[in-house]
């Protein structure tokens, strides 16, 4: 067989992919994942009972803010790692940057704070938990994250399943963070990236399996 023959046979039946669909078939995942991750912190954890004063101190805020930066870049750059022969290039940094100045801001706190009070900035009250349950409450996003990209042409297993597990691992951190009571940055700085850490890694460890063509 002449190789324009094979050429065109391997051609016939082919149609174009639609514009982003990496892009919605990521936002359906994270459209069906995120419900789910929130009704277990409201049924199972339930909403941290100070909420509404909490919402007024600034700290809540960079609660939010911080997983929901590493979310976004996990979102972007999963997107990315969709398709074939796309690099990640400068979102490394959106994953770097916030987790950085938020241990700038706990290694303030932990430097300006009495050595006997430093232990219980760290610690708080659920540090034993924390971790796990951001890795809990993730994963929706994260079973959900994973079946979007096996429909679409990862070709870095490892890095796709790595930035999926850190959107899931973002999405987590920024639900569990409405019921959780620490608001020490140095806690947040381990326990928080340790969550997100946690997703980040089995997110790299399956993917290697479960996105391979």
């Amino acid at each position: 067989m002449k190789t324009e023959h094979l050429i065109d046979l391997l051609a016939q039946g082919v149609e174009p992919v639609r514009p982003h669909a990496a892009r919605r078939h990521l936002a359906l995942a994270l459209g069906l994942g995120l419900p789910l991750s929130l009704a277990i912190v409201l049924f199972d954890y339930g909403l941290r009972p100070d909420l509404a004063q909490a919402a007024l101190l600034p700290m809540f805020w960079v609660k939010l803010l911080f997983p929901a930066l590493v979310g976004l870049t996990g979102f972007l750059a999963t997107q990315r790692l969709a398709r074939p022969g796309v690099a990640v290039g400068a979102l490394k940094a959106g994953f770097v940057l916030p987790i950085a100045v938020l241990w700038l801001l706990a290694a303030v706190v932990l430097l300006t704070a009495p050595p006997q009070e430093r232990p219980g900035l760290v610690l708080g009250s659920t540090w034993r938990s924390c971790a796990v349950s951001i890795g809990f409450i993730a994963l929706p996003v994260f079973v959900a994250v994973l079946g979007a990209l096996r429909t679409l042409a990862p070709t870095r297993p490892a890095a796709a399943g790595a930035a999926a597990g850190a959107l899931a691992g973002g999405a987590g951190a920024m639900v569990y963070a409405l019921h959780c009571p620490e608001l020490q940055a140095p806690f947040l700085a381990v326990w928080y990236v340790a969550g997100i850490a946690l997703v980040v890694l089995a997110g790299a460890l399956l993917g290697r399996f479960v996105l391979r063509w």
